[in-house]
């Protein structure tokens, strides 16, 4: 039987639609079926190309017995977090609050029918292994807590709300000192004490591209930091010959499960490919590093040859499974390796790619990355080698690709094509930025509102403080690789649209959702760098940006207001806050690549407009 999922635009949701559970989409109607039934709901979040979401419904949602137990107690609900970012928030906080650990994917959280979550995990078996208990009987546990202890469940609830509360910043930002570049050079001194020397990035195992971190420090690079441009050069290095980057047909997995950068987690998301894309041109534009300009064409050219959908969006990821294995599309058998080259190219890549030494993957097999450097001789033979693996590996059974449309992470993708065509002067890149631009104006901006997502021609859900921020950020890159007439309006637009739906006009910074938007147990204030920069940072560093090129107070003073509210004190750590600091340095020592030169056709200010 079908559930209730057959109609979402989610490929995440519809992936369970055949599902036993009986499950809902987040909605009114499932909130108030919990309310009428006094159920608790068990909300299970997660994303199309997430392996282990993938190995909790094989196992329990596709089993009807497992089932069976979850819709007997519990209003099931199913949330895609790249869809719902403002519910994946709420409950990873929650999750670690309650656990004392970080969340992840799938996150498995039990609600009351008001939404206050009383217990959690993330992954759990259908049988127990691990340390952790089967998921049906999990379920039954959960379930009895909640009938047979209620006045536990509420106190704690009550305590979880005041916690949840306590961390949205809410001081009143005039009242707190103006930031110094104080807060910038304790992150950089931060950032390189973590630096690992050896393989580059920071910390141990598993290891993120950390991109925000690393265009910070690359700002000190660029002003003759050498420890700062040492860290970022040789993380971009190592990444670029690691696993983490494919080889052969370009583009970054989300992240290395080991410290080398050799073994990835198989994901491929829109998100990382376009952040780094920029950042990798800004480090070409530092260096000329060949390699370098390499990376940004290479996967350019995977964005738009495999993620790039006709109406000119970007599909959101590729997953990291193919035939039910994880990596299966992207591993190597050596002998097959040698069966499809030619004899001087086969000797060109085996030492190159380490193909003569023992496997690196599961089953006896190769995940190619760069063992040694090839000599200048063989670079025309690992480039043959490169092109007939790739001819061959795309007759293999490709990972699904998840063609929902995000205006987030669209946005970055715009912003890192227009910033690499700038720099390598690139007119198909930007005009490849200006298709996708145009599609979301088109399709996701409706009468000065917009939304989150599309997918075969339906749009729908208020967009976020990241899709605007991002988006704003976007089209002030493309004012400034080629400027055109309307583009200063379209920006002003989302400035000003930021300011009146997400502003908090009395503390300063910016909410997540909008100020119309469904109430849920918290409105996040988030500012944190994570996989995609903080939205409070990103929106500083945008309205910043947007003040300087109009002279116009009002997206200074929030620009201001913002960085003084999140701003850390010499008490608090600056981890994660990379973005914000971006937008500090910017406003204590604004940059002159960042002046958006634009004709007077190209900027004209809208008729009606009122300068502060």
């Amino acid at each position: 039987m079908a559930n209730h999922l057959g109609a979402e635009t989610s490929p995440y949701l519809l992936q369970h639609a055949e599902n036993p559970v009986d499950w809902r989409p987040w909605n009114d109607e499932a909130l108030a079926l919990a309310r009428r039934e006094n159920k608790p709901i068990l909300l299970s979040i997660g994303y199309s190309a997430c392996h282990w979401c993938h190995v909790m419904a094989h196992e329990s949602f596709e089993d009807p017995a497992a089932a069976a137990v979850m819709n007997e107690l519990f209003v099931n609900i199913k949330v895609d977090r790249e869809e719902r970012p403002d519910l994946d928030q709420i409950y990873q906080t929650a999750h670690q609050i309650l656990t004392g650990r970080a969340g992840g994917w799938p996150l498995t959280m039990f609600l009351a029918p008001d939404g206050m979550p009383f217990f959690g995990g993330t992954y759990f078996p259908n049988a127990p292994r691990h340390g952790l208990p089967a998921f049906p009987d999990l379920c039954r546990r959960v379930a009895e807590i909640w009938q047979r202890r209620p006045d536990d469940v509420a106190a704690q609830n009550r305590s979880l709300r005041e916690i949840l509360a306590g961390t949205v910043p809410h001081e009143v930002a005039t009242t707190k000192v103006s930031p110094d570049g104080t807060p910038i050079r304790t992150a950089r001194d931060s950032l390189l004490r973590n630096f690992d020397s050896r393989f580059g990035g920071f910390g141990g195992a598993p290891k993120f591209p950390q991109t925000s971190d690393l265009a910070l420090l690359l700002r000190f690079g660029a002003r003759g930091d050498e420890r700062a441009r040492e860290a970022v050069l040789a993380t971009l290095t190592r990444m670029a010959e690691g696993g983490i980057y494919d080889q052969l047909g370009g583009g970054f997995f989300r992240y290395s499960v080991d410290e080398r950068w050799a073994i990835p987690h198989f994901e491929k998301m829109l998100y990382d490919n376009g952040q780094l894309i920029g950042l990798y041109a800004d480090a070409w534009a530092l260096t000329h590093d060949p390699l370098y300009a390499r990376v940004v064409a290479d996967t350019i050219d995977w964005a738009l040859r495999e993620m790039r959908l006709p109406d000119g969006g970007f599909a959101s990821s590729l997953d990291a499974d193919s035939e039910h294995e994880e990596g299966r599309f992207y591993v190597w058998d050596s002998d097959r390796v040698r069966e499809l080259l030619a004899e001087d190219e086969w000797l060109a890549v085996r030492d190159h790619w380490g193909l003569d030494g023992p496997p690196n993957f599961e089953n006896a097999h190769w995940h190619l990355h760069v063992a040694a450097p090839a000599a200048p001789a063989d670079l025309p033979q690992v480039a043959r080698a490169r092109a007939a693996l790739l001819a061959q590996r795309v007759t293999r059974v490709r990972p699904a690709r998840d063609d929902k449309v995000l205006t987030a992470w669209n946005a970055l993708m715009i912003d890192g094509l227009a910033r690499a065509a700038r720099i390598f002067d690139r007119a198909d890149w930007l005009d490849a930025a200006r298709r996708t631009m145009a599609y979301l104006r088109t399709a996701l901006w409706r009468d000065g509102r917009l939304l989150a997502t599309a997918r075969d021609g339906r749009a729908h859900l208020d967009a976020y403080l990241d899709d605007h921020a991002f988006l704003l950020l976007a089209q002030l890159q493309l004012m400034q690789a080629d400027s055109r007439p309307g583009d200063l309006d379209f920006a002003l637009e989302i400035g000003n649209a930021m300011l009146d739906r997400f502003e908090d006009k009395d503390a300063g910074g910016f909410h997540f959702t909008a100020h119309d938007h469904e109430q849920l147990i918290l409105r996040p204030k988030p500012v944190h760098d994570n996989a995609t920069p903080g939205g409070n940072g990103a929106a500083a560093l945008g309205l910043a940006r947007l003040g300087r090129l109009t002279g116009w107070q009002r997206y200074r003073e929030a620009a201001d207001r913002t960085v003084r509210l999140f701003a850390p004190g010499p008490e608090h750590g600056t981890g994660g806050l990379a973005t914000l600091l971006a937008a500090l340095d910017e406003t204590l020592s604004p940059p002159d690549a960042n002046a958006i030169a634009c004709t007077d056709a190209g900027c004209t200010v809208p008729a009606g407009a009122v300068r502060a």
